[in-house]
C-alpha cells in the first residue's frame, strides 16, 4: 500500500521564508497549506506555481494571527484539508523596534499575539492530527531570543517565550510529536519599518564568522531536517547563522 502524502501547514508562507520553504518540502513530496494574512495575490501565486508541478498539492488559507481565536480556525481547516497534518511550521512573525519608552497595548498585542500566542493555540487545534500521524513542529525562533536587539523588547520576548515553548513541547507531547526549533541570523533583511541601511548590515557581517548573509535554502533545509530526516531529534533549536551567536 502506497504511503499517503504528508502534508505541512506553514504560516506566513506566501513570501520570504515561508514562500522558500513551502517549495523546497513540495520538492521533497509534500502538500502544502500556505497560511497569509494580507498576501493573497502572492499566496494565491505560489499555489499555482505548485499546482502546476503537481495537480491538487497546496492551498491557501487566510488568517490574521494577530487576532485571538483566528489560529485555532487555521489549524482546524488545515486539518480538514487533506484529512490528516504531518508538520507544523510557525514562521509568521511580527518585527520592528519598539523602544520601551514609546511601546504600547497595541505593540503588545501584535507582537505577543502572533509570535508567541498563535503558534501555542495553531499548535494545540492541530496536535490531534500530528498525534495520529506522529508528526513535527518546528519553530521559527531568532538568535535574539537569547541576546536581546536593542530596542526590540517585545519582539525578543516573544522569541525568547517561543523558544521555552519550544523546549516544553517537545517533552510534553512526546512521543507521539517532535518539536524542534529554527533560529536564523543575516539570511534576509528586514524590510519595510524594520528595514536597517547598508552600514548597519555591513556592520552585522562583520562580526558573522562566515563573512555573508545565509541563503533562504538554508533555513529551509534545516526545516526540513527537522520534519523530514531527524526521527530521533526533539526539543533542539538550531542556530542557522554563520556563526553569529559567537559573536553577540
Amino acid at each position: 500500500m502506497e504511503a499517503p502524502t504528508p502534508v505541512v501547514l506553514i504560516t506566513g508562507a506566501a513570501h520570504r521564508l515561508g514562500a522558500h520553504t513551502a517549495r523546497h518540502l513540495h520538492q521533497r513530496g509534500w502538500n502544502l497549506v500556505i497560511h497569509y494574512r494580507s498576501r493573497e495575490a502572492e499566496a494565491d501565486a505560489l499555489c499555482e506555481e505548485l499546482n502546476n508541478i503537481r495537480a491538487q498539492s497546496a492551498i491557501s488559507i487566510q488568517a490574521d494571527l494577530a487576532n485571538p481565536g483566528e489560529a485555532e480556525s487555521l489549524g482546524t481547516k488545515a486539518v480538514a484539508a487533506w484529512g490528516r497534518l504531518d508538520g507544523l511550521v510557525n514562521n509568521a512573525s511580527v518585527f520592528y523596534p519598539n523602544p520601551t519608552e514609546q511601546a504600547g497595548a497595541d505593540d503588545w498585542d501584535a507582537i505577543m499575539n502572533t509570535n508567541l500566542r498563535a503558534p501555542f493555540f495553531l499548535g494545540q487545534a492541530c496536535l490531534p492530527a500530528l498525534k495520529k500521524s506522529r508528526g513535527a513542529i518546528v519553530n521559527l525562533i531568532d538568535i535574539y531570543s537569547q541576546r536581546p536587539l536593542a530596542d526590540h523588547p517585545l519582539y525578543c520576548a516573544s522569541k525568547s517565550g517561543l523558544a521555552s515553548l519550544t523546549l516544553s513541547w517537545a517533552k510534553d507531547l512526546a512521543p507521539e510529536v517532535r518539536v524542534n526549533g529554527v533560529s536564523p541570523g543575516a539570511i534576509l533583511w528586514p524590510e519595510g519599518d524594520a528595514a536597517i541601511d547598508e552600514k548597519y548590515q555591513q556592520s552585522i557581517l562583520a562580526k558573522t564568522p562566515l563573512a555573508r548573509t545565509g541563503a533562504p535554502e538554508d533555513i529551509a533545509g534545516a526545516i526540513a531536517f527537522f520534519l523530514c530526516d531527524a526521527p530521533f531529534v526533539t526539543g533542539q533549536i538550531l542556530a542557522v547563522d554563520g556563526g553569529r551567536s559567537l559573536n553577540m
